[in-house]
C-alpha cells in the first residue's frame, strides 16, 4: 500500500496538461485544450482539458477526471498501478507499506501478466549486459548494428539465453505462476493430448536477442526476438502471441520512446523493422514507430492520429516491397490523414541510411524527398505503364481506388486534378471513373447488409433502442445540480429570498418571504439540514460531504487539490459537472451567435429553487409512498394516514405555488 505522503507528492507534482499530453495531442482553445477522444473513432475533437480545474472531459464517451484517473481508463491500470506510473514520469520514490497476503492473492489476472512481462524484460536486459554468453552474442550483435549502449538501455534490448529453460527455470523459483508465463507466451507448454498432463515447458525465445513492445504509458506488453545464425528451420522473428494484455494490432513498436517528439514535431515517420526504429532513434530522428513487422491497421493509425495528422511512410529501395507497402497505405488516406511517403536509396534502408548520416543529412533527406502519396503513387504508376494503353487504363484505376476512400471531398477534387495532370488523362473521364467506383462501393455495401438479415435486424433494433428518448430520473438530476451549484458558487455570497413555513390563526401552513444573506455552501447545507435531507446518491453524498469538509476547513474550495481527495468514481463524476459547460466552446457556439452565460455570476435564485424544486420531488415522493401502504379496511391507522396525506398535499400546493407550478 502506497503511503499518503507519497500520494500528496504525486498529486502536487501531476499537471494533468502533461500526463495527457503524453497520449494525446492537445491543442490551445481558449483557457482549456482540446484533442481527438484517445476512446473512441472520432475526426471531430471532442476531448478536454482544464489546466486550471486539473481535470479533462471526453464528451464522446462521456468519462471525465483527473490525471490518475486518466492513466486509469487509457491503461487500464488500477489506482496503485496509476499512482507509480506518475511517480516515476515525475521521478518521485514511492514509499510503501507491506502488503498482505489477501491483497497479494486479489491482483487481476491481467495484473499478473505485467508483472510477469516486467519480470521478463529485466532477466533479459540482465542477460545481455551481465553475463559471460549474453555479452559475447548478443551485446556483440547490437554493437555490430552501431547501437550504443545508452541506446540499448532505452529500448530495453536483451537477451535470452540459448538453454532450454533458462528463463523459465528463473521464473519459476521467482515464485511466477507457471500459468500466467503461458498466457503471456514466453513459457511453451506440452501437455499430454489425452490426459491434459504437462509434459515438458520451455523458453519461447530461447537463443534470440530481444526488444521489449511497450504501450503508449511504457508497460511490456511482448516481445520481438531475432534469431542470430542462419537456422533455416526457424522464423528469423519471432513475436509474442496474442494475449489479453497484447494485441499487435494495436500497437506499434517505438511508440513509448517517439510519442512526446510526434506530437512536438507534429509528424510520425513509419517503418517496418525494429532496427529501422532504433537506427533513426540514435540518429535524433525520434518521432518514428514501426509496424512491428506486420501489415499497418486502422487501429496503429488511430494511435498515431491521436498525437499527428501528418505520417510519412519511409521505404526502402525494393520495388515489389513498395508495391506491397502502397497498399495499406490506402488505410491511412481513409483515416483523413496526411500522407507522405520518402524512398531511400537502392540498396538502404531507414537502418543502414540513418547509420552511416549525420542527423542534420538526414532531415535534409527526408524533407526534400519526402511525396505527397497520391502525386507519387500516380508517378510511380506511369512509369510503370510505359506507354502501354491497357496497363495504363489499369493503372488509372488503381490510383483512383486510392483517391476514392478519402473523405474530404476538397482534397479529392485536389488529387483529381494533379492525377490528371500526372497521368494525362482528362479531368471528366477520372470524374467518371472515381463516380463508378464509389457507386460499385455503395452497392457491394448493400450486397453485404442484406446478406445479414439477421445481423442487420440487430443493428436496426439496436438504432430504434438508442433513438427512444432516455427516461430523465428528475431526483438525480436536482441533486447533481445542487453539487454542481456548490463546485461553481460554494464560496460566493448571495441574497436569497426564501420561504418559512409558519402556521397562521386556522392553524393552517403558510409560507412566509424571507430576504436572507448566506455564502452558497451555507444555505444548501442549512436548507438540508433543516429537512434532515440525504442525496440518495451514494457518490453525490460522499462528494457533498467532502465539498463540506473543505469549506470548513479552509474556507474556500480549490478544485484541483479537492480532486484529489476524491475516489476516481467521485473525481470522474465532479470533473463531468465541471465541464460541461465546455461543450459550448467545444462547438464554438458564439461563431453561431450563441451566447451562453458566464458560470461564474451566481444567480441566487437558482440555488433556493433547486433546493424547493428537490423538497417538493421529496414531499411527492411521501405521499405516495403513505397511500401504497394504505390498508383496505377503514381504521384508525389509515384515517391518520390519509389525514397526512391531506397536510402533505396542502405543502405540495404551497411550495408548487411559489415555484409557479401548476398542479
Amino acid at each position: 500500500m502506497i503511503k499518503q505522503a507519497t500520494i500528496d507528492k504525486i498529486f502536487d507534482a501531476a499537471r494533468v496538461e502533461e500526463v495527457i499530453g503524453d497520449f494525446v495531442q492537445l491543442k490551445k482553445s481558449g483557457s482549456n485544450f482540446k484533442g481527438l477522444s484517445p476512446f473512441s473513432d472520432e475526426r471531430t475533437p471532442s476531448f478536454m482539458v482544464s489546466p486550471v480545474k486539473q481535470i479533462w472531459k471526453d464528451f464522446s464517451s462521456g468519462k471525465g477526471g483527473n490525471a490518475i484517473s486518466f492513466i486509469m481508463e487509457h491503461e487500464h491500470f488500477n489506482y496503485p498501478e496509476a499512482l507509480k506510473y506518475l511517480a516515476k514520469r515525475y521521478g518521485i520514490e514511492v514509499e510503501e507499506t507491506e502488503q498482505t497476503d489477501e491483497q497479494k492473492e486479489q491482483a487481476s489476472e491481467r495484473e499478473s501478466m505485467y508483472v510477469v512481462t516486467d519480470f521478463a524484460d529485466k532477466f533479459f536486459q540482465n542477460q545481455l549486459l551481465s553475463t559471460e554468453k549474453g555479452k559475447a552474442i548478443g551485446l556483440s550483435y547490437f554493437k555490430e548494428r552501431g547501437f550504443t549502449r545508452e541506446t540499448i538501455k532505452e529500448f530495453g534490448l536483451g537477451y535470452s539465453p540459448d538453454e532450454w529453460s533458462a528463463f523459465t527455470d528463473e521464473a519459476l523459483r521467482k515464485q511466477m505462476k507457471l500459468e500466467y508465463l503461458e498466457k503471456t507466451g514466453l513459457t511453451v507448454v506440452k501437455r499430454d493430448a489425452s490426459s491434459g498432463i504437462e509434459t515438458k515447458k520451455f523458453d519461447r525465445f530461447k537463443g534470440r536477442v530481444m526488444f521489449p513492445i511497450h504501450s503508449m504509458a511504457g508497460r511490456v506488453l511482448g516481445f520481438g526476438g531475432r534469431i542470430l545464425g542462419n537456422a533455416k528451420n526457424q522464423a528469423k522473428y519471432l513475436n509474442s502471441p496474442e494475449s489479453d494484455i497484447y494485441h499487435k494490432s494495436k500497437v506499434l513498436y517505438g511508440i513509448y520512446q517517439a510519442k512526446q517528439s510526434i506530437a512536438k514535431e507534429d509528424r510520425c515517420y513509419l517503418v517496418e523493422g525494429y532496427t529501422d526504429v532504433i537506427q533513426l532513434h540514435q540518429s535524433g530522428i525520434e518521432n518514428v514507430v514501426s509496424s512491428s513487422g506486420t501489415a499497418l491497421t486502422t487501429d496503429q493509425i488511430r494511435l498515431i492520429s491521436r498525437l499527428t495528422q501528418n505520417i510519412t511512410v519511409l521505404f526502402d529501395g525494393d520495388a515489389a516491397g513498395l508495391r506491397a507497402s502502397m497498399r495499406g497505405i490506402d488505410m491511412i488516406l481513409e483515416q483523413d490523414l496526411n500522407v507522405k511517403v520518402c524512398t531511400f536509396p537502392e540498396g538502404d534502408d531507414p537502418d543502414s541510411f540513418a547509420k552511416n548520416h549525420e542527423e542534420t543529412e538526414i532531415r535534409e533527406f527526408l524533407e526534400e524527398k519526402a511525396t505527397d502519396f497520391i502525386k507519387f503513387k500516380a508517378s510511380l504508376l506511369m512509369e510503370e505503364a510505359q506507354g502501354d494503353p491497357i496497363k495504363k487504363s489499369e493503372l488509372t484505376r488503381d490510383i483512383m481506388k486510392s483517391v476514392a476512400v478519402i473523405p474530404n471531398e476538397i482534397r479529392q477534387e485536389i488529387y483529381l486534378k494533379e492525377c490528371s495532370k500526372i497521368m494525362d488523362v482528362s479531368e471528366r473521364v477520372l470524374y467518371s471513373t472515381l463516380a463508378q467506383l464509389n457507386a460499385k462501393a455503395e452497392k457491394e455495401a448493400e450486397r453485404q447488409r442484406k446478406s445479414r438479415p439477421q445481423e442487420n435486424m440487430a443493428v436496426v433494433k439496436e438504432q430504434q433502442e438508442k433513438s427512444k428518448l432516455e427516461e430523465i430520473d428528475p431526483q438525480y438530476e436536482l441533486e447533481r445540480n445542487l453539487i454542481s451549484l456548490l463546485l461553481i458558487y460554494g464560496e460566493q455570497n448571495g441574497e436569497f429570498v426564501d420561504y418559512i413555513l409558519i402556521e397562521n390563526e386556522e392553524g393552517e401552513l403558510e409560507l412566509e418571504t424571507v430576504r436572507q444573506e448566506f455564502k452558497v455552501y451555507e444555505k444548501i447545507f442549512w436548507d438540508l439540514k433543516e429537512d434532515l435531507i440525504k442525496f440518495t446518491n451514494s457518490n453525490f453524498q460522499a462528494i457533498f460531504q467532502n465539498i463540506l469538509n473543505e469549506f470548513k476547513q479552509k474556507n474556500q474550495l480549490k478544485i484541483e487539490s479537492f480532486i484529489s481527495t476524491l475516489s476516481p468514481d467521485q473525481a470522474s463524476e465532479v470533473s463531468n459537472i465541471l465541464m460541461q459547460h465546455e461543450t459550448y466552446e467545444l462547438h464554438n457556439w458564439e461563431r453561431k451567435n450563441i451566447f451562453v452565460k458566464d458560470k461564474t455570476e451566481l444567480e441566487p435564485r437558482q440555488v433556493s429553487e433547486t433546493i424547493w424544486n428537490l423538497k417538493l420531488k421529496l414531499v411527492r415522493k411521501k405521499i405516495a409512498n403513505i397511500i401504497e401502504n394504505l390498508n383496505e379496511d377503514r381504521t384508525e391507522q389509515n384515517t391518520q394516514s390519509i389525514q397526512e396525506v391531506m397536510r402533505y398535499k396542502h405543502l405540495e400546493n404551497l411550495i408548487a405555488r411559489k415555484l409557479n407550478r401548476v398542479l
